[in-house]
């Protein structure tokens, strides 16, 4: 079962804003590496052992995406809710 975490920040209306665009262009270059992995994979590109390589860092980067999307999605929440700031 996933566990919740909880962080706090002190931030101003204009610290929000870019927190947000710094994890929108994480969860951005993050996408990226996915896509270029899967356009990787799909090809046909490398050896076995490279493809298996590409594939595990597939996976991690797709996680890291996924985290950072549900850390966007929970700072946006907090902030039209009045708890965030």
């Amino acid at each position: 079962m996933p566990s919740t975490i909880q962080v706090e920040i002190a931030a101003d209306g204009d610290d929000l804003d870019a927190l947000e665009q710094a994890i929108l262009r994480a969860r951005a270059s993050e996408l990226g590496e996915v896509r270029r992995l899967e356009v990787r994979l799909g090809a046909g590109y490398g050896d076995a052992g490279t493809r298996t390589s590409m594939a595990a860092e597939e996976g991690r980067a797709r996680r890291r995406w996924t985290m950072l999307d549900r850390l966007l999605e929970a700072l946006r929440s907090s902030t039209t809710t009045g708890t965030g700031g």
